[in-house]
Order: C-alpha cells, then sequence, then structure tokens
C-alpha cells in the first residue's frame, strides 16, 4: 500500500517548457493532471504569474507545487520588504533551489520532489530563465529546457533540431505550441490543453490559453472484422 501510494503521487505526469529568445523568454504548459495512471483533471493551469515580475512552471507533485508557489511568493515579498529593492532572477531561482533541497531532504511519509522553470523581468529589464532540478539544482538557461517532467523526452528532440538563438518571442510562441502538441500526442501524463506565457521587458502576458477536445470521425473504409474458429 505504501509502495503503491508513493509510486502514484510522485509519477511527474506532464510536460512544461521554456524558450529563450532574442527578445524575450517563451514559457508553456499542458493542462493535464494524473494519479497514477488516472486523469485527475483536464484543465490544470501549470505555468502561472505568481507576482509582478515572475511566471513559474513545475512538475511533479500538484499540492506540492502549489504550495511552493505560495512560499515562493511570500519569501520573495518579504526579502523586498527587507531589502527594499526586489529580488534578481537568480535570487528568484537560488530560493527556490534552496527550498527544493531541503523539502527533498526532511523526513516525510512522502517527500516533496518537484521541478520547476522561472522566467521572469529584472529591475534592469532584461529578461532571464532558470531551471531548478528536483534535487534542488539552480541553472540558468540559455537556450530552452523542459526539466523532469514525463513529456521531456518527446520535446527536447524537437526543440532540438528547430532552435535558434535568433528565435522572436512569436516564433517562440509558435515552437512552443508545436513541442507542447507533439509531447500530448505520445506522452500519457500530458494533455488536454495548452497555456503559453510570454516575457518581455515591457510586460508578462498570457499569449494562449486552449483547450484540447476530443473529437471522433468515422474511418475510412469497412470496419475490420475478426473471425475465431
Amino acid at each position: 500500500m505504501d509502495s503503491d501510494l508513493k509510486n502514484n503521487i510522485l509519477k511527474s505526469g506532464t510536460t512544461i517548457i521554456g524558450i529563450v529568445c532574442k527578445d524575450g523568454i517563451v514559457m508553456a504548459s499542458d493542462r493535464r493532471a494524473t494519479g497514477g495512471g488516472i486523469i485527475l483533471s483536464k484543465n490544470t493551469q501549470k505555468t502561472a504569474k505568481i507576482n509582478d515580475y515572475l511566471v513559474i512552471s513545475g512538475t511533479g507533485n500538484a499540492s506540492d507545487i502549489e504550495m511552493q508557489k505560495k512560499v515562493i511568493a511570500a519569501e520573495l515579498k518579504l526579502k523586498e520588504l527587507k531589502s527594499k529593492k526586489r529580488p534578481t532572477l537568480k535570487e528568484a531561482a537560488n530560493l527556490i533551489g534552496m527550498i527544493t533541497y531541503r523539502n527533498i531532504r526532511q523526513p516525510a511519509m512522502i517527500p516533496s520532489i518537484v521541478g520547476t522553470l522561472i522566467g521572469g523581468i529584472n529591475e534592469d529589464g532584461t529578461t532571464g530563465l532558470y531551471t531548478i532540478e528536483p534535487a534542488g539544482t539552480a541553472m540558468k538557461v540559455e537556450d530552452f529546457d523542459a526539466n523532469f517532467g514525463s513529456g521531456m523526452p518527446y520535446v527536447l528532440g524537437l526543440l532540438e533540431s528547430e532552435y535558434n538563438s535568433d528565435l522572436t518571442i512569436k516564433e517562440g510562441v509558435d515552437l512552443a505550441l508545436k513541442s507542447i502538441k507533439s509531447s500530448t500526442q505520445r506522452d500519457t501524463g500530458s494533455g488536454n490543453g495548452i497555456d503559453v506565457f510570454t516575457i518581455s521587458k515591457k510586460e508578462i502576458k498570457h499569449e494562449v490559453a486552449q483547450e484540447i477536445i476530443s473529437e471522433y470521425k468515422e474511418s475510412k473504409g469497412k470496419p475490420r472484422t475478426t473471425s475465431f474458429n
């Protein structure tokens, strides 16, 4: 029972993507939330703006991701009030890395394991993308990343072949949509919808909010029949 519970809760069924463009950052994710082999939600927004300058995407246990968002938003606000200046993206990434590192090393019946992508705007107007892997290491992303979601193997090859450093945000959105749609065709943990956020020095925008609806079509030709003798 204990083994089944852990296997179901710790399964990272999702696709999250961050793409560095020449004029900003694009972040995207699917909307499916799973519990083992069951689809628990078809409308879970996994990429979200948590304050005026930061967007976060998470893969892992849904409750841990939601709690992490609240803690990070509060900690960053507290740091801003204490220092009287807004934390940089690097400081935010290192804070998330520290929280992630601490969470997986404290005794618990169900460990908290979360992989995170963050993108945002520094006070000087520069944008950036960081990945924090589930063990707590924070790294700046220079091109693209999908962290450790179940859809990662299905999108990295596509991103590797189609990415270039001269991509505009508009082109990055198209690539993100193509990548998520590619993942939902093969990864059982990803699907049901797509959210895309764009980050430029001017603004953070929820650029795309799409629902994927199943359609049933008649197959071409006659139905196949099987006889047993």
